[in-house]
């Protein structure tokens, strides 16, 4: 439930968008506290979990913030309300980022969330697909729309995309579960998380685990952020520094505190569960346990780099700026 590149799931994620779009904020402080907003990039759930936590333990109003969460959504980019600063800091996505850097926007990518791009390939237990060379022969449902991403794992493991029947699907498991297609290109969170809440056995290949290297659940802000509100900027990561390393602590008391504080969103705890714990391998690492939470190196740009030029985003390292994660980190 987030966004990707051009394609992404702000273009395929058919649920949940009756939801509507709204906003989290905390009471009000005293004066000597600096609003801040962030922007999340969609709907409300554990995906966000991190950010929940900080807010409901005050790590931000410690730190002399007092910040209001932006629910995201369909109808909701996260570019626009950065660029006029509403909100000091989005959540966004390095393809979705370079998109809007290549039309004129002045962002920086300051820290990284996911460490491991959440698409994936899933099929039925019977009918695996475990490697890029299993799609060979099968039939994938997926919008038309994320050609792009499955044509650069193609590219990234020697695969022919012509050897794999695309079928226009909705984002839904049904066409998969039904036997329509063999498998779904989708997030490692979602669609999976729903088929296992309703005891469909199914497997998924994570892409990033195939070359697929594509930071998401990033954080922006803008060059201007950067040179005038800095002390701000490095406030804000402490808080989700914070919040995220509580959640990796615990994700289900995590999935608890989201079902809580949204009542209204249609979110059950069982699937808010599995879905925080799917997500904590994709936003921790052996880069973070040695690091910290959102860190980013030369070596994981680079990559990002390249996978990047394959979806016809062509952007140079300096779209990513460590400063920020340094002074955080200390």
């Amino acid at each position: 439930m987030i966004n990707l590149t051009k394609p992404t799931r702000r273009t395929f994620l058919q649920t949940g968008a009756a939801l509507g779009v709204g906003a989290f904020g905390l009471p009000a402080f005293a004066a000597s506290h600096t609003t801040a907003n962030l922007q999340l990039s969609w709907l409300h759930s554990v995906q966000f979990g991190g950010s929940y936590i900080a807010a409901r333990k005050g790590y931000w109003s410690d730190l002399g913030l007092d910040v209001s969460l932006a629910q995201g959504g369909p109808n909701a980019p996260v570019e626009p309300p950065v660029v006029t600063g509403q909100a000091l800091i989005g959540i966004s996505a390095a393809d979705y980022t370079a998109a809007a850097v290549a039309e004129g926007a002045p962002f920086k990518i300051i820290a990284v969330a996911m460490q491991k791009n959440p698409f994936a390939i899933a099929s039925l237990a019977g009918n695996p697909v475990n490697t890029p060379a299993d799609l060979i022969g099968k039939k994938i449902g997926m919008a038309v729309a994320n050609t792009p991403v499955l044509q650069a794992l193609c590219t990234l493991n020697g695969i022919d995309i012509n050897s794999i029947e695309i079928v226009p699907t909705q984002y839904d498991p049904a066409p998969l579960v039904s036997g329509q297609v063999d498998c779904l290109l989708c997030w490692e969170t979602d669609l999976p998380v729903a088929m296992t809440i309703q005891g469909v056995d199914n497997t998924t290949m994570l892409m990033a685990d195939h070359g697929y290297a594509v930071h998401s659940q990033t954080y922006i802000a803008t060059e201007d952020s950067l040179a005038n509100r800095r002390a701000d900027l490095v406030a804000m990561l402490k808080g989700e520094v914070m919040g995220w390393n509580d959640y990796q602590a615990d994700p289900a008391a995590a999935a608890a505190l989201t079902v809580e504080m949204f009542p209204d969103a249609g979110l059950d705890l069982p699937t808010q569960v599995l879905q925080a714990e799917r997500q904590v391998p994709l936003m921790f690492s052996e880069l973070t346990d040695t690091n910290g939470f959102g860190w980013f190196t030369d070596e994981t740009v680079a990559q990002n780099i390249k996978t990047l030029a394959l979806l016809d985003r062509n952007v140079s390292a300096d779209l990513w700026d460590r400063s920020l994660l340094e002074e955080v980190h200390g």
